[in-house]
């Protein structure tokens, strides 16, 4: 009944009130981030969405476009800028996610949505992650985060599909708050494939 008949409610409300109080300072990151990214303040990316239908997801832009030699992007860590980097320790590159919460295609808590790529490398028990919409935060996020592996996150997802309630999900925000007050669970994205799931097979999952 929840799922149904008030989380979508209690999800437009809640990205309602966040995008209201926080309209000057987004305004001010857009302004800035278009001056330092070339006129690129946002990073748009095609994921699966709930029952895997595609959806372009919405960040702040965190990371220039420089390129080596060979015209290749140069790794992550060599791009990120000092604003980009203040965006992630505090999950604001997340905020501009609220658009996607107000069009339906997410919600504020559930498995984030990973890249398309993986859609084809999941166990038909991790596929079960796209049974609801994907999250800005989830339980996954509030139990490590990028620290843990990849078969505690899906652990983690699964379980909230299983025990989604309205009571999970306030305390999920909660502990999501306080993680971002803390600044904890954040490790650093280096750019290179070990960052990547592999498949059941590549990563030994057992779920």
């Amino acid at each position: 009944m929840y799922y149904v008949y008030i989380k979508r409610f209690f999800d437009v409300f809640i990205s309602s009130i966040i995008l209201f109080v926080l309209l000057p300072i987004l305004i001010i990151l857009t302004l800035l981030l278009f001056i330092l990214n070339k006129g690129k303040p946002f990073f748009y990316q095609k994921r699966p969405g709930k029952n895997g239908k595609i959806f372009t997801i919405a960040k702040f832009k965190s990371m220039n476009d420089k390129k080596d030699k060979l015209g290749k992007l140069l790794p992550d860590n060599q791009r990120i800028t000092l604003v980009g980097n203040f965006l992630r320790n505090t999950s604001m590159d997340e905020v501009p996610q609220l658009w996607n919460v107000l069009k339906g295609d997410m919600s504020i808590v559930g498995p984030r949505p990973l890249l398309i790529s993986y859609l084809p490398l999941y166990s038909a028990e991790q596929r079960r992650r796209h049974e609801v919409r994907p999250g800005i935060t989830g339980l996954a996020q509030v139990n490590g985060r990028n620290a843990i592996s990849w078969e505690k996150k899906f652990e983690y997802d699964i379980w909230y599909v299983d025990h989604l309630s309205f009571l999970n999900d306030l305390k999920i925000m909660w502990y999501t708050l306080l993680k971002i007050l803390k600044r904890d669970g954040i490790s650093p994205q280096t750019g290179t494939d070990l960052d990547y799931f592999k498949g059941v097979e590549a990563n030994d999952l057992k779920l």
